[in-house]
């Protein structure tokens, strides 16, 4: 069955009412990662910091770490809306609709990642009103093309979990185990030259490094790897997962 453009379109537009219609939704979202910032931001901003080059201060280096960090919550936990949709009843019905599961994978994704984005972009643009600067606009692009990868990566991932449990308490468990991991080690809050070796190796196996080194380097010029290498393996990664979450999506709706 073909790719439904009206069926992504209307799952994007539920997400987006749902989203519209819970402001304490959004607060909820950017508490956490606004506390990081202001606190670690404020706190450690004029303090040298070993590993960070070019005498950046830490609150320009955190700030990209800190919207990294609430892409990767907000996506993750994007996966209980399925659970959600389970519990009462609304998944089913759009399982018998005339669509195919891709479009409803990809609805989901499309109204979870713009949910991210927008919850990133508050973030930039609070700590813009505090101080912190972009190189320029292209470069302001180039970073949303990462927030963009991060968030489609992260989703597909939640989906993946959602679509292998049945309680939605189980799953906010479940992820947390998965995602302080994947937080600490991408080095969101700390140069990874820090880190000793062993732990090092870690966190080149975790997307999420990759993601937040591109977007690093988009916003302030300071990356670990080549920012073209960063822009095509997130590519690659957010396609893997958004294919593995619209196999197991569908593996578990067939089951």
């Amino acid at each position: 069955m073909a790719i439904s453009a009206t069926a992504i379109y209307v799952l994007w537009l539920r997400e987006m009412k749902r989203v519209m219609r819970a402001k304490s939704r959004i607060v909820g979202a950017l508490a956490m990662p606004l506390f990081f910032l202001a606190f670690l931001g404020l706190g450690f901003n004029r303090m040298a910091v070993p590993g960070m080059s070019g005498g950046v201060q830490y609150i320009r280096f955190l700030v990209p770490g800190i919207i990294g960090m609430s892409l990767l919550f907000s996506s993750t936990m994007g996966g209980l809306s399925v659970l959600w949709d389970k519990e009462f009843g609304f998944l089913k019905e759009i399982m018998v609709a005339p669509v195919s599961r891709v479009s409803i994978v990809l609805g989901r994704i499309a109204g979870g990642t713009t949910t991210a984005l927008g919850q990133g972009v508050l973030i930039l643009c609070i700590s813009m009103v505090g101080g912190f600067r972009p190189r320029g606009i292209v470069p302001l692009v180039l970073a949303f093309v990462f927030m963009v990868l991060i968030s489609t990566a992260f989703l597909g991932l939640g989906l993946i979990f959602a679509s292998r449990m049945k309680d939605m308490q189980g799953f906010g468990t479940v992820m947390n185990f998965v995602i302080f991991p994947i937080f600490f080690l991408s080095g969101a809050l700390y140069p990874l030259g820090n880190l000793p070796v062993y732990v090092r190796v870690l966190t080149y196996i975790d997307p999420l490094t990759y993601g937040l080194d591109g977007l690093r380097g988009a916003l302030i010029g300071i990356s670990t790897f080549p920012m073209g290498f960063d822009l095509l393996l997130m590519t690659a990664i957010s396609l893997v997962m958004v294919f593995l979450g619209a196999y197991f999506f569908e593996k578990s709706e067939s089951a």
